[in-house]
């Protein structure tokens, strides 16, 4: 039989909708979804799609869209136990014909050779004019059950007894092997024969004949056969009619030989065990109902079905209403049955289980009666369809779901607002989702999310939800979040609470996504407790996906009117052109610069504002666009409308298009002739700089800011004895640095090198440079570093003075002011000496004090000068070191219990201070020696020259009992002394007595700290 004999019309089943052009264009989510394995090839043949379960029955997933796997993903294919070739296929044939293909039976080996049955079924599609655009193939495998018949077939070829298989006619259409070792005959001697030719009594083979066509089975008929080898046989003949459309089709026969009765009977019992065994395992549930509906016989599989055992469903009516949900239908129709005026109907309905659960059955009812046709029982097959029903149900919401995101894609395009796409889209969330209620919330310039679309919600509750997030507001990859039920879900207890009062049991979180940014999220609610099955959470991203691309394309055409906004308000001057070059826009800053309106050039080719020796830029320019390259800052000069040139700066970038695709350029042109003057005069100025540097005697070079040398005058090419290398020499300009020690100073620790690292001038630092010759010439630099306007180190510039004729005049010097220390030296020891030696032999207690007072003055002014003429510095002292000179030397005229204790900031004074201090220091401290102790007890003077704010304060403090400087300035010499020489400082001399007494002088600041 041929594969086109094969062919049926189509019956009606969840599969009838692919019988328009769109079923090829299903989604393959869709497709993998169906518990069936599902293909489709286009009219040639080329597979189109196929879902998984089909790969997996064909072991392997083919090509698609390919010539060579046309018709069918299988490795090799068998039909009547021959290998077919691919155009022979039922895929093939239906393509050919257009003739829809259902119940065809193949077998397919898979590449790694094992192999399956499977069951096709194929539907032609056609477009709306009626043309055959392809087909659809859903296929499942029947293994088992081709096995099962095999099992059955084998059964009849091996049965103990003689079995075989009539036409209407009696042709003989079939016999087993019993049968024909039996009479003796081979095969091809018997099959294709009338059974009246092995008859000996041609009645008795009319009869039961006769019979079976009107229905009626046999039961242990005897009749004779004859044998091949002449005997005859005697045999017990049990047999019923086939009947299809209430029509008889053929007969099959039971033979027994009772020539040896004990012997056939024990073969007859172990066949009807193993019919029994078959009824008892068949895949369907198989009942016997009596004229009331009660069952008296159940099968394993319908216990199975039931969850209940034959004794528990045994007696029970099939219309008990405790297991039975659709039960009315079933009753007419069982009563008809019963009544006889139906033999057999069939009905989808639902049947409980004991847990209460629920399962969709087919029910085929089909009656047996006696041989006056009188009803006996009905026998009820049920198979259990509750996946198809299941997939019915899912098919029709897949449907409405799709039908929803559709209408929603199709209306976003037309959505002039955001108010538009929060409306359209709450429609499409609540009719696909079959939610209640629903709402849209968008993040904030805060990164708080609010309310911006609702249907259903009150204010309330809005308030006390609004910036909840299950989400970082930068999260890369949110995840949707279902609680199918309120009550049970782990929540913090307040907003449980506040969910729950506002009538809610089931919630999801939907974000919102476009260009991997979060932009918010859509929640549904619904009323009662939802399980989210993944359709629905696969429909409800891509409801977000849609939205999250509609609020975006919103915002982008707002940001578009914006940019044409800010294009327009350029001051920049914005073109923009295609390939060839031809002006597509052109702003008003634009006309501004060139003279020429947008009416005057758009559509004309750029060139028109290109001078003549520059046309050969323009093709650069689009060569490089062409390749995808930016251009920036590209300093030219084009042509107004009057002809006078304009120096512009350019920057061009390509224009692409929603593919990516370079289509044209956009322009930025800057008028940069103001620039360019400044530029010229710069340069002059530079130039005249340079000219100045070159004619300053002393030594001064330029760095950049990594200390690269990049300019040298004359001055230091003679200081270094040599000419600096440009962009090579580093930090200076002199191959060897030392210290003045004579200690070698590194390059990168010279003072240029600090000035650029540190980021600031460096000054009062000597240097020695090292010629090429091997003379040394003494230094001061000055090296300085240089900002920019924005505050960045574009370089240094230092200048180096040579000190060698200075340092000369200093050693001079020293050996002059040594010479001269010297001298005074010892002239005040010589003084000294003197005053000490009159006051010893003076008779008078008025004069010794006098001269021992002189004494400690010149003592004093003696250390001061040792400070002087031993610091390096001619100019200046220190001042620890001066005051600790000072206290040593009039520590020495005072008796040991007399202590002086010291301190002093650091910093210098000038040379001229230096007397001045030291004899104030002699009288105070000489004067708190004589009224600040009683007797020989230890004495503590404290004396400091310290900073306060912008003053420097001498002070001297012991523990006496202090005085009032007015009362006794006119009998103390030495304080009047001390005044005196305060003025002479300029300083103010004050007094202050309590528990301490402190004599202070303080001046304005001349130290250098």
């Amino acid at each position: 039989m041929s594969i086109e004999q094969n062919s049926a019309p189509a019956s009606p089943s969840f599969l009838s909708f692919v019988g328009n052009a769109t079923a090829l264009q299903v989604s393959q989510d869709f497709i993998e979804r169906l518990p069936v394995a599902i293909y489709a090839c286009d009219a040639d043949g080329r597979i189109l799609w196929f879902n998984s379960l089909a790969a997996t029955l064909w072991g392997r997933a083919p090509l698609t869209g390919d010539d060579s796997e046309r018709y069918c993903g299988s490795y090799r294919l068998y039909i009547g136990g021959q290998q077919i070739r691919r155009n022979e296929t039922p895929m093939a044939a239906v393509l050919r014909t257009g003739i829809p293909m259902q119940g065809a039976e193949i077998r397919v080996e898979r590449p790694d050779g094992s192999s399956v049955w499977a069951m096709v079924h194929i539907e032609p599609v056609e477009d709306e004019t009626g043309k055959l655009i392809g087909a659809i193939n859903c296929f499942h495998e029947t293994t088992a059950l081709h096995n099962a018949k095999e099992d059955l077939s084998k059964f009849f070829e091996n049965g103990a007894v003689g079995l075989h298989v009539l036409a209407d006619n009696g042709t003989i259409l079939r016999a087993n092997q019993a049968e024909l070792a039996m009479l003796g005959y081979a095969e091809s001697e018997y099959v294709g024969c009338n059974i009246r030719d092995y008859h000996l009594d041609q009645s008795v083979a009319g009869d039961i004949l006769d019979c079976l066509r009107n229905h009626r089975p046999i039961r242990q008929y005897p009749a004779r056969l004859h044998a091949k080898d002449g005997s005859v046989r005697h045999v017990l003949i049990t047999s019923n009619g086939r009947v299809r459309d209430r029509g008889t089709i053929g007969t099959r026969c039971f033979m027994i030989d009772v020539t040896d009765r004990a012997a056939a009977e024990a073969l007859l019992h172990e066949q009807e065990r193993r019919l029994a065994t078959t009824y008892e395992h068949a895949g369907s549930g198989i009942a016997e109902i009596d004229a009331d509906g009660r069952l008296l016989r159940v099968n394993l599989r319908l216990c199975e079905l039931m969850d209940l055992t034959a004794d528990q469903l045994i007696g029970r009516s099939i219309f008990d209403e405790a297991f039975s949900q659709d039960v009315e239908h079933d009753r007419e129709q069982f009563r008809r049955q019963v009544a006889g005026t139906i033999d057999r109907y069939s009905v989808e309905k639902r049947v409980s289980r004991k847990d209460g659960s629920f399962f969709w059955t087919s029910v085929t009812s089909s009656s047996v009666r006696d041989a006056d046709g009188r009803f006996l029982y009905a026998v009820r097959v049920q198979h259990d369809i509750s996946e198809r029903k299941q997939v019915q149900e899912e098919l029709a919401a897949r449907i409405q779901e799709q039908a929803a995101l559709y209408r929603l894609t199709d209306r976003l395009q037309h959505a002039r607002s955001l108010g538009d796409v929060y409306e359209l889209a709450l429609d499409a969330i609540q009719e696909a989702l079959r939610c209640q209620r629903s709402s849209i919330l968008l993040y904030d310039s805060a990164s708080i999310l609010q309310f911006v679309a609702w249907r259903g919600l009150s204010d309330a509750y809005r308030a006390a939800v609004e910036g909840h997030s299950p989400w970082k507001a930068n999260e890369e990859n949110p995840q949707p979040i279902y609680i199918a039920d309120i009550r049970q879900a782990a929540l913090p207890e307040v907003l449980k609470n506040t969910i729950l009062a506002e009538g809610i049991r089931a919630i999801a979180f939907i974000p919102l996504m476009d260009s991997g940014k979060l932009l918010g999220k859509f929640m549904a609610y619904f009323d009662q407790p939802h399980v989210f099955m993944d359709g629905e959470t696969d429909v409800a991203l891509a409801l977000a996906h849609q939205l999250g691309f509609g609020i975006e394309r919103m915002r982008a055409q707002k940001a578009a009117q914006h940019l044409v906004s800010i294009v327009e308000s350029s001051h920049d001057a914005i073109v923009s052109k295609n390939l060839d070059g031809i002006i597509t826009t052109w702003n008003r800053s634009a006309e501004r610069l060139f003279g020429y309106t947008a009416d005057e050039v758009v559509g004309k080719s750029i060139t028109i504002i290109i001078p003549p020796d520059r046309m050969d830029e323009e093709t650069e320019i689009l060569r490089r666009i062409r390749t995808g390259e930016m251009i920036d800052h590209l300093e030219t000069v084009r042509r107004r409308k009057d002809g006078s040139l304009v120096d512009i700066s350019l920057t061009i970038s390509p224009v692409r298009d929603a593919k990516g695709r370079i289509v044209g350029a956009s322009k930025i042109a800057r008028d940069i002739t103001e620039r360019k003057e400044a530029e010229t005069k710069i340069r002059a100025s530079e130039q005249q700089l340079q000219d100045l540097l070159a004619a300053i005697p002393t030594a001064i070079y330029t760095t950049d800011p990594k200390g690269k040398i990049t300019y040298f005058n004359q001055a230091a090419v003679d200081f270094a004895g040599r000419v600096p290398k440009l962009g090579s020499d580093r930090w200076c300009i002199s191959p060897k640095l030392y210290w003045p020690d004579g200690t070698p100073l590194p390059h990168d620790k010279c003072p240029m090198a600090v000035a650029l690292q540190e980021k600031r001038a460096v000054r009062g630092v000597e240097a020695v440079a090292e010629r090429p010759d091997g003379t040394r010439v003494p230094f001061i630099p000055h090296p300085t570093p240089i900002y920019d306007a924005d505050g960045n180190i574009v370089g240094g510039i230092n200048m180096l003075v040579d000190i060698s004729e200075r340092k000369q005049a200093e050693t001079q010097q020293r050996m002059l002011l040594n010479e001269l220390n010297h001298r005074v030296k010892n002239n005040m020891q010589m003084l000294q000496s003197l005053l000490s030696s009159a006051a010893r032999r003076s008779q008078s207690e008025e004069a010794r004090h006098i001269l021992e007072d002189a004494t400690g003055r010149i003592s004093a002014m003696a250390a001061a000068q040792r400070v002087l003429y031993d610091t390096i510095d001619a100019t200046r002292f220190s001042l620890p070191q001066f005051l600790d000179a000072v206290c040593v030397a009039v520590q020495q005229t005072l008796p040991s219990y007399a202590k002086i204790t010291r301190k002093a900031d650091a910093g210098e004074l000038p040379n001229d201070a230096a007397m001045p201090l030291a004899l104030i220091i002699n009288e105070l401290v000489t004067n708190a020696f004589k009224h600040g102790g009683t007797g020989d007890a230890e004495l503590n003077i404290r004396v400091s020259l310290l900073q306060e704010g912008d003053a420097d304060i001498l002070s001297v403090e012991d523990d006496g009992p202090g005085f009032e400087l007015n009362s006794v300035r006119h009998r103390s010499s030495g304080l009047r002394l001390v005044e005196g020489l305060a003025r002479q400082l300029g300083a103010t001399f004050a007094v202050s007595s309590g528990s301490t007494t402190r004599c202070s002088v303080a001046f304005s600041r001349m130290a250098e700290r």
